[in-house]
């Protein structure tokens, strides 16, 4: 069956407004703390993508009952540790490096064996930075190098500990936070800077959180074994899949573009604070809190003077979803654009900063890669005249969006394989792409 796009054509003007689905983060959070709760929470919005019906069907395995309609889903929770389930299941995370890590912090209090598994791509990652510090809870875990499958079987006598999370993965950091919700006495976790929603829904929640917040490290504490309520949540739009679009207007024609309700998180908007180093303004309008987090209205236009720039490393871990993005507004700026310590790009779906570079040669951009740098030789007046194939990338969902990105953006005649990757975090994501024009075949 084909299972590739090809485009030939980049897009004429616009001028949309354009709602995208949940934020995938907190979709998978919320799941995860509903099925934790006391009753029954609701969610609207809920992104529907694979790694989130994932969550669902894990969750279901585990005994919790979910109702899933076209606008609403909802979660009975048994309460802490309140799953029921047979020994030996098996637990698929399909491609979602936070599924697949964050439930086993749910895991570390459930003395039946549980195997969890994944796709090609997501057992090829690292999960010792999760099963090193739940060891210290107690759980036990069967694997080969560290990798999926895991078997893991937790313990009844879970005793509080002190982790320092030293690479800035919110997802190490989650983990650790949802282990500590069962664990009585105080869990002490000293965590460089990354995504904080986990934070916010316990803060939220008025779970016994306690931050203090550094330059460069957050001291948490948690006091475990308190009843959970249950949340009902209308989750906001996604920077992550908001920002192709934005890319993919500042880099047309006369062009604009509203996004509208996108969580701005401080902690996720390194691509906003990089751009605008880069002299394009995204103006945040209707700004307004929500259940902790904050959301606005973005509004872009097409920007033709472009700065090179050299990104400051204390933005890595706030942008690291969207890096891929950012490396194509390089590639048209004027000057050399330098990217550093960013080795935790290829710790995703697939080696993402040897991709990043690989497009950017194919389009006709000079880069120099290391381990975890990149030098950006930008060109303002780069078009693309040649095929171009796209394949091979472990169906990492990014670089195939990022690829078509670049397609309607400098030209070229393109084939992009692996279409359905989109299905792992943005199945509306060719749909918005011809709504704004984009004629694809």
């Amino acid at each position: 069956m084909k299972d590739y796009i090809s485009i030939f054509k980049t897009l004429k003007p616009f001028d949309k407004t354009i709602s995208i689905e949940g934020d995938k983060s907190l979709s998978i959070r919320w799941a995860l703390l509903a099925s934790q709760a006391n009753g029954k929470s609701k969610s609207f919005n809920l992104l529907k993508s694979e790694d989130v019906l994932n969550t669902l069907k894990c969750l279901k395995k585990l005994g919790i009952k979910i109702n899933l309609s076209k606008n609403i889903c909802e979660i009975t929770g048994n309460g802490l540790n309140g799953f029921n389930y047979k020994n030996n299941i098996i637990l698929n995370s399909g491609n979602s490096g936070t599924l697949g890590r964050l439930i086993m912090g749910l895991l570390v209090h459930s003395t039946k064996k549980v195997k969890i598994i994944g796709d090609e791509s997501l057992s090829k990652r690292d999960f010792s930075r999760v099963t090193e510090p739940l060891k210290l809870f107690g759980a036990k875990f069967l694997t080969k190098s560290n990798k999926l499958p895991i078997i893991i079987q937790g313990t009844k006598y879970a005793k509080p500990i002190t982790y320092v999370e030293n690479k800035g993965s919110a997802q190490c950091k989650s983990s650790v936070m949802l282990a500590a919700l069962n664990t009585e006495g105080t869990t002490v976790i000293k965590a460089k800077k990354s995504r904080n929603h986990t934070e916010l829904l316990f803060k939220y929640l008025k779970l016994p959180i306690k931050i203090i917040r550094g330059k460069k490290i957050d001291l948490i504490k948690i006091n475990g074994k308190k009843k959970i309520k249950p949340l009902n949540y209308k989750i906001p739009s996604d920077i992550s899949s908001s920002a192709f679009f934005l890319v993919l207007t500042l880099l047309s024609k006369n062009s604009k573009l509203k996004i509208k309700n996108v969580n701005i998180n401080d902690t996720r908007i390194g691509i906003l604070k990089i751009l605008k180093m880069m002299g394009i303004n995204i103006k945040l309008k209707n700004k307004k809190n929500y259940k902790g987090e904050k959301i606005a209205d973005l509004l872009v236009r097409s920007q033709s003077k472009i700065k090179a720039i050299n990104c400051p490393v204390d933005l890595n871990s706030s942008a690291i979803d969207e890096f891929l993005l950012i490396f194509l507004v390089a590639a048209k700026a004027d000057g050399i654009s330098t990217f550093r310590k960013l080795e935790e790009l290829n710790q995703k779906e697939s080696p993402r900063l040897i991709w990043g570079s690989k497009i950017l040669n194919k389009i006709g951009i000079k880069t120099i890669l290391t381990d975890d740098s990149i030098k950006i030789f930008g060109n303002p007046k780069l078009k693309v005249n040649k095929k171009i194939i796209i394949k091979d990338f472990l169906k990492d969902h990014r670089v195939f969006m990022t690829s078509v990105i670049a397609s309607l953006v400098f030209g070229g005649k393109w084939k992009i394989f692996d279409t359905h990757s989109i299905k792992t975090s943005f199945p509306s994501f060719l749909k918005k792409v011809k709504y704004l024009g984009a004629k694809i075949q």
